[in-house]
């Protein structure tokens, strides 16, 4: 088939052992991507244990890599299977390099890690720069702090795949809030790769399921989310504790734990907030934009996703970063605060009730994000696809292996056969 006629595919890869945001990441890109052209098919690899849950538009699909997680020394661990994480991690290589194989992207883009989760993708962007096929590395806006990010570089060897493997580097974000790699010892050719695309819009899903506590509650509400909540507890005991010091506060809260909040946390949350008429929660919503839409301001954590979803949905929000194990979301809600996006409450300096009751109530006072000017802000997913189709307009997927060609045939040169998943239409 002609290049110029034949499907064009792009991979996506996230290793997801915690959390929502990149795989929330990949799902907005790969669902921009074939929306600006229908003739493109975007697989993402994902180790989320809730990449099902989301809503993928036609033409995006999924494998499910068996998935890990970190555990209190740092160290990695099985999540569901029962056996060495080693031999988890060898068949998350081996799933990768495979899929990577069978499905002959046109272009790869690896998001955060770049060489993977233990170095798993490693096998697969070899055998696709043999190919020739183009690779790139998606950074978000802010890493870690730099020091911490160095050191965290060199023990993964990282800098020679940064110079050797990959042709692009994409920052979603701008330099003018944050440089992810200032202060990393990195050589001007990998520097020459970086692109600013800016931040990624976000939309209200094209099927979602309404949260009915946006029915459940009077007036004006505030919308307090910790992301995937596996390390939000801080956050929501800090809110329903002010809530107990000034119950007076006028805006009532709908509270999202996030999947991933113990469950015992989650009860005991629900027992304080089952106090307050004017207290909703939930654990999980595939529609969070629904209630941030509607919302008269956010309270959350500021990670990468969530401050999308603020800028997008133009909403006043109070960021109060975590600072262990990275300090991302801190570097970011600083960045953004100092130039009038957000406001920031450092929990380091104490987590006094009263001072996030204040902070609750001069909420809706706040300045908008859109009455801050700053030019490319949310062009994120039109730079990516600008991007996207410079590398696709020459699509190169090299030859398929002899590993991967039919029984007792030729090469395949067909389209490949079909990979696990599900997607969503």
């Amino acid at each position: 088939m002609p290049a110029s006629t034949r499907s064009k595919r792009v991979l996506l890869y996230s290793h997801d052992s915690f959390g929502l945001g990149h795989v929330s990441r990949c799902r907005t890109i790969a669902n921009a991507i074939v929306e600006a052209d229908q003739s493109v098919s975007v697989l993402i690899l994902s180790g989320s244990p809730v990449v099902g849950s989301y809503e993928f538009r036609s033409g995006v699909d999924f494998v499910r890599i068996p998935g890990v997680v970190k555990i209190e020394t740092g160290e990695y661990d099985s999540a569901n299977l029962r056996m060495n994480v080693e031999h988890t991690l060898e068949m998350r290589t081996r799933i990768i390099r495979d899929t990577a194989d069978i499905y002959r992207p046109d272009l790869f883009i690896v998001d955060k890690e770049p060489l993977g989760l233990r170095g798993e993708v490693g096998p697969a962007l070899r055998l696709l720069k043999e190919r020739g096929t183009p690779l790139v590395l998606g950074l978000r806006d802010v890493m870690d702090d730099p020091a911490q990010l160095a050191k965290e570089w060199e023990r993964k060897n990282v800098v020679p795949a940064l110079r050797d493997l990959y042709d692009e580097i994409w920052v979603y974000g701008l330099p003018q809030i944050n440089k992810p790699l200032t202060g990393i010892d990195v050589p001007p050719s990998v520097r020459h790769k970086m692109v600013y695309t800016g931040y990624l819009r976000r939309e209200l899903p094209l099927h979602g399921d309404v949260p009915h506590e946006m029915e459940e509650i009077d007036g004006p509400f505030i919308l307090v989310t910790p992301g995937g909540g596996g390390d939000g507890v801080e956050l929501v005991d800090w809110v329903l504790a002010a809530y107990e010091t000034d119950p007076n506060i006028p805006y009532g809260a709908v509270i999202v734990f996030g999947p991933f909040m113990s469950a015992t946390a989650r009860e005991a949350f629900k027992e304080r907030a089952a106090k307050f008429p004017n207290i909703r929660t939930l654990t999980f919503t595939n529609n969070l934009g629904a209630l941030m839409q509607k919302a008269a301001g956010v309270v959350a954590m500021g990670g990468y996703n969530t401050f999308c979803e603020i800028l997008s949905f133009d909403k006043r929000a109070i960021i109060v970063p975590r600072t262990r194990p990275r300090l991302e979301q801190f570097i970011r809600a600083r960045a953004a605060r100092n130039i009038g996006l957000v406001e920031m409450l450092d929990a380091g300096r104490g987590r006094a009730p009263q001072a996030m009751a204040t902070a609750l109530r001069h909420l809706p006072q706040q300045g908008l994000p859109s009455d801050v000017v700053v030019p490319g802000l949310l062009d994120g997913l039109r730079s990516v696809w600008r991007l996207v189709s410079k590398q696709l307009s020459h699509p190169h997927r090299g030859p398929a292996s002899l590993e991967s060609a039919p029984q007792g045939g030729e090469l395949a040169s067909a389209d490949p056969v079909p990979l696990p998943g599900r997607a969503r239409t």
